[in-house]
């Protein structure tokens, strides 16, 4: 399996990214943001960062470079598409995922390993998951906070949405506790947590009362793995 990251100006987490793919047991394939070419991909992730240095809007500029038309038109075909932190950022503001993501509520950049409840294991990219799962997963943003008017928040959460809440704690002031979301098909994820960044023991949270400690995040990418081979 061909797992495409994106590349943008100002992205930081792109290696991150290219790394948990081949943990997973896939091949990352360098996508660039100027390009139209997605290289004959199976999956994509939009890694997080800070887009064209998030100016007018985190993620806005990013949402009309040229490989996003290619992106947007895979996604709305069924391709799988995860979008990590400035990466959600720009699925929302592409218009794949509702709501939007806004300045943390209190103002500053929050940098933690933060507890989240697996709400949706219906996707692409959380099967791996079980329902009502709590993970912990790095989280480093400053403008996090989701955001969505009285309509869009019911539909979101009366259709099931919702794939990720904060527990405990929430960071950045996000309606309903809301950290990531799925589109309706099931194959568009974003969330603000760095799930990439917690793929290997030893480098991720420490969560050392469990037997995966420090890999949760991992599971985002052998998910799609695992249901890639399964249509094969």
């Amino acid at each position: 399996m061909r797992v495409g990251v994106v590349t943008f100006p100002g992205s930081l987490d792109e290696r991150d990214a290219q790394r948990a793919v081949r943990l997973a047991g896939a091949e990352p394939v360098e996508l660039w943001h100027s390009d139209h070419d997605l290289q004959g991909v199976d999956a994509i992730v939009l890694p997080g960062g800070f887009s064209y240095g998030d100016y007018l809007r985190c993620g806005a500029i990013a949402a009309h470079s040229p490989i996003m038309r290619e992106v947007v038109d895979a996604a709305n075909s069924g391709m799988p598409v995860l979008g990590i932190c400035n990466g959600f950022q720009v699925l929302v503001e592409a218009h794949l995922l509702p709501g939007g993501l806004i300045r943390n509520d209190h103002g500053q950049f929050v940098r933690r390993d933060q507890q989240l409840r697996v709400e949706n294991t219906s996707t692409a990219w959380t099967s791996g998951f079980e329902q009502g799962q709590e993970i912990t997963i790095p989280l480093k943003n400053g403008e996090g906070g989701f955001i969505a008017d009285a309509e869009t928040l019911a539909r979101i959460e009366g259709e099931g949405l919702v794939t990720f809440r904060y527990v405990g704690l929430n960071p950045n002031g996000s309606l309903n506790d809301i950290a990531g979301l799925t589109n309706e098909r099931g194959n568009v994820v974003g969330l603000m947590p760095h799930p990439e960044h917690a793929v290997e023991a030893g480098f991720g949270p420490d969560t050392s009362t469990r037997m995966r400690s420090g890999v949760d995040g991992l599971t985002f990418f052998t998910s799609v793995v695992e249901q890639a081979l399964a249509r094969a």
